[in-house]
């Protein structure tokens, strides 16, 4: 089934189930009125007849009513999980249509200075990182942007790539995952708040006497209790006994109160974590990363999710002494607060070295799946053969995969040796620079792991670094010029050390004069090629080119070029071989009134 279809076939079957779920959740409703209404009828009528009888029937209607306000509860919570996956069917057409505006683009992980993010549109609007993004979580988020920003080697790309390829296949798993992540988002300030939790210093169990005293204490008052109510005690002494453990309790409470603050606020996050983490346990992975990843989480002596469900239960009781009915009691008798203090304490204990990887471990699942829509979504991409030589690129069919498939146009690209250089040039418009960021934003996803926009694809593990869109920074007092000299030394230092990269320069040194800039152009490519580096660029100095008869082992030449018929320009975006000789400034400098 091709993804549009798959995708509003969902639609349909969850749209099916949703009514069915708001029809059985206005049942439920007119169910718990009835109970209630019974109950009224019992105590009126069956008084009469003894309580024993009102007892029996009010035990039986409360119990049934009880049952139907959890049966209600599940269904509202089917009904939100439904609401989630309706979103995500609706989000995906959309994205096949090239709107995927709808998606987080990243724009807080924005970094300053990167080897070639703010020249390829990797975070912000229209950015790779919004088209892929499916991520619900921070962390997730966080996999996803450092993927996009970081190459990987060699085996953890063929490892992602076995487990995007798995997850692809897996639409209705993944999309589930996804849901559950959109209940309630778990975000930084959650892992955060947890982990300085898991840091601190405990509370009580640096007490060692606590382990006895827990116990020790309720069994005194309790007893005591019972001793005064069957007059076995005195009530003077009985009195003063509360009074000795409600100082107690009220001390207790001060300690706890500031702990309870900290990890409230987390629950709903933690149901979300505990929701996530059960479903990557309980479904088969066949790949090797996706079962590493799963076995993170299930190491034998007990499960991630029941350790975070038994975390998420010692919270809800400790919620209790927001009950004003019964906290008084439950800390008089049996120093409730205090208990579940040390229960925290002792789940901080035994699983302080776990949470991070639990964080970790769902993130990366998150960030696969994302990449498997990606696949999914686009059945004509393929997974890139990663090659042992260092530097061979080669592509059939690339294009770029922010725009839409319905305008794109499809280039290949070779490059056998690290010490060729493609020097392509082209009039204005022709497509270099997009042309150049097709290459790029694809060998970004092949780094990661991900699919490319390609028929074909065979690359060298590489690290990118680019010049493309430099500006300046009043800030830093940094002009464009002095900014493209900083790009360009941290390219020149990595190849002085005939470090591993790939290189895509657009009009370098386009912020001086015409005479230092070819100068300066000539210079650096003959630094490149004595180093074998290996790059792309993009130039309207057809000098450059022409640097070929010099280097004719090294110099790769093409060309993008416009036909001009009755005055008006047209561009094919087609690469060419050779040199361009169509320079068209002058007829768009005429068409804008420039006199020439």
């Amino acid at each position: 089934m091709d993804p549009q279809s798959f995708y509003i076939a969902n639609l349909e079957r969850l749209s099916v189930e949703l009514k069915k779920l708001r029809q059985r959740r206005s049942l439920f409703g007119i169910t718990r009125f009835g109970t209630l209404a019974a109950l009224i009828v019992v105590l009126y009528f069956f008084y009469k007849l003894g309580w024993w009888y009102v007892s029996a029937f009010t035990v039986m209607l409360l119990i049934l009513f009880r049952w139907l306000v959890l049966k209600d509860v599940a269904n509202k919570a089917a009904i939100s999980n439904l609401d989630n996956l309706i979103k995500i069917n609706k989000e995906e057409i959309s994205a096949l249509n090239n709107e995927y505006f709808q998606f987080d683009n990243g724009a807080a992980y924005t970094p300053k200075d990167h080897f070639y993010a703010n020249d390829i549109d990797i975070i912000g609007h229209a950015s790779l990182y919004q088209f892929c993004n499916r991520t619900t979580s921070w962390m997730g988020n966080t996999h996803l942007v450092r993927w996009m920003l970081e190459s990987a080697p060699a085996e953890e790309i063929l490892n992602r790539q076995e487990g995007i390829k798995e997850l692809s296949l897996k639409r209705g798993w993944a999309q589930q995952l996804q849901a559950y992540g959109m209940e309630n988002i778990i975000k930084e300030n959650t892992y955060s708040r947890l982990k300085k939790w898991l840091e601190d210093p405990v509370l009580f169990l640096g007490f060692t006497h606590w382990k006895w005293l827990r116990i020790l204490l309720p069994a005194i008052i309790v007893s005591i209790t019972v001793g005064a109510i069957l007059e076995w005690i005195p009530m003077n002494f009985f009195y003063g006994s509360l009074l000795v453990f409600a100082i107690i309790a009220y001390q207790v409470n001060k300690i706890v109160a500031p702990l309870h603050e900290q990890l409230s606020k987390m629950v709903n996050e933690l149901d979300t974590l505990c929701h996530s983490i059960t479903s990557i346990e309980n479904e088969k992975f066949e790949s090797p990363l996706l079962n590493q990843l799963q076995q993170s989480f299930d190491p034998g002596e007990a499960a991630a999710s029941k350790k975070i469900r038994h975390l998420k239960k010692i919270l809800d009781r400790l919620d209790l002494r927001y009950n004003i009915v019964l906290s008084a009691p439950l800390n008089l008798l049996f120093l409730w607060n205090l208990q579940q203090a040390l229960s925290l304490e002792k789940w901080k204990k035994n699983h302080i070295a776990d949470v991070e990887g639990w964080f970790s471990g769902l993130g990366t699942f998150e960030a696969l799946s994302s990449f498997g829509t990606i696949a999914f979504n686009n059945p004509s991409w393929t997974f890139p053969q990663l090659s042992n030589n260092h530097f061979e690129i080669e592509a059939r069919e690339l294009g770029h995969p922010l725009i839409n498939k319905n305008k794109r146009k499809n280039n290949d690209i070779v490059i056998e040796e690290s010490s060729e250089l493609m020097i392509v040039t082209g009039s204005n418009m022709a497509g270099k620079s997009t042309y150049l960021r097709s290459i790029g934003i694809n060998v970004i996803l092949a780094m990661a792991g991900a699919p490319v926009c390609a028929a074909y694809f065979r690359i060298s593990p590489v690290q990118l670094i680019s010049s493309m869109r430099v500006s300046d920074n009043l800030e830093e007092s940094t002009s464009t010029f002095y900014a493209e000299l900083k790009k360009l030394k941290l390219i020149i230092d990595k190849v002085n050390k005939n470090e591993k990269i790939f290189i895509l320069l657009d009009e370098i040194l386009r912020g001086t004069n015409s005479l230092d800039r070819h100068t300066g152009s000539m210079a650096l490519v003959k630094q490149l090629i004595k180093h074998n580096a290996s790059g792309i660029i993009a130039t309207h100095d057809v000098a450059l080119a022409e640097m070929k008869k010099e280097f004719p082992g090294n110099i790769l030449n093409y060309h993008f070029d416009a036909e001009v018929n009755d005055d008006e320009l047209y561009f094919d975006y087609k690469l060419k071989p050779g040199i361009s000789k169509s320079l068209n400034a002058s007829m768009l400098m005429k068409k804008i009134g420039i006199e020439l």
